[in-house]
C-alpha cells in the first residue's frame, strides 16, 4: 500500500515537472530574445523611413472637436471642412512622437499648397511646452492643445502617437496607430489630396 501511495504521489509530481521545466526554458528563451526585441522597439522609435505604422482605411464621419491652439485662440476640425486634413495626436514626452514630426512636418511643407493642413494635438502640455518645442523643431503646421484628452476621446483611441487622415467631405479616411513615415504618408496620403 505504501508503494501505491508512492508512485501515486510520483506520477502526480511528473507533470508538475514537466511544466516547470517548460517555464524555465521559456524565461531562459526570454532573456536571449529580449535584447533583441528592444534593439528592434528602439530602431523602430528613430523616425526612419523604414519603421511606420501601417494605417487602416476608415470611413466614419469626423468628430467635432473644439480645442484652443498654442495661442489661446478657439478652433474647430469644421473649420477645415473642404480641405484634406491630418490630425496628430501626440505629446512633448512620447520618443516616437517626436521622432516623427520631422517627417509630418517635411510632408506639410510638401503639400500645404494642395489644400491640405497638418494639425498637431498635443495630450496634456502647456502651450509653454509646445511653443518651446515648436521653436527648437522648425514646427510650422498648426498645434493645438489638448488638456484634458477630448481628442483621444473624440477619435476613440488613447495611444500616441495616433493620426487620422480627414477628406474634404468630413470624412475619416485613414486612421493610425503608432509613428508615421515619411514614405508611408506619400503612399496613403498623397493620392486623397487630388480626390
Amino acid at each position: 500500500m505504501a508503494n501505491r501511495r508512492r508512485k501515486s504521489k510520483q506520477s502526480n509530481a511528473l507533470p508538475l515537472m514537466i511544466v516547470g521545466t517548460g517555464l524555465i526554458l521559456l524565461a531562459i528563451a526570454g532573456a536571449f530574445l529580449r535584447p533583441k526585441l528592444t534593439r528592434s522597439a528602439a530602431d523602430s522609435s528613430a523616425g526612419s523611413s523604414a519603421a511606420s505604422s501601417i494605417p487602416a482605411a476608415v470611413n466614419y464621419p469626423a468628430p467635432e472637436l473644439i480645442l484652443t491652439d498654442v495661442n489661446g485662440a478657439r478652433v474647430s476640425l469644421e473649420d477645415y471642412r473642404g480641405g484634406v486634413v491630418l490630425v496628430n495626436n501626440w505629446a512633448t514626452w512620447c520618443p516616437p512622437c517626436r521622432a516623427e514630426m520631422p517627417e509630418l512636418e517635411t510632408f506639410f511643407e510638401t503639400h500645404r499648397a494642395k489644400n491640405f493642413t497638418l494639425i498637431g494635438i498635443s495630450a496634456g502640455d502647456t502651450a509653454s511646452q509646445v511653443d518651446e518645442f515648436i521653436a527648437q523643431n522648425g514646427i510650422t503646421f498648426p498645434m493645438w492643445l489638448d488638456a484634458d484628452g477630448a481628442a483621444l476621446r473624440a477619435f476613440k483611441n488613447n495611444s500616441l502617437p495616433s493620426s487620422y487622415v480627414i477628406d474634404a467631405t468630413g470624412t475619416v479616411r485613414l486612421a493610425w496607430t503608432g509613428a508615421i513615415s515619411l514614405e508611408m504618408l506619400e503612399k496613403h496620403v498623397t493620392p486623397l489630396l487630388s480626390e
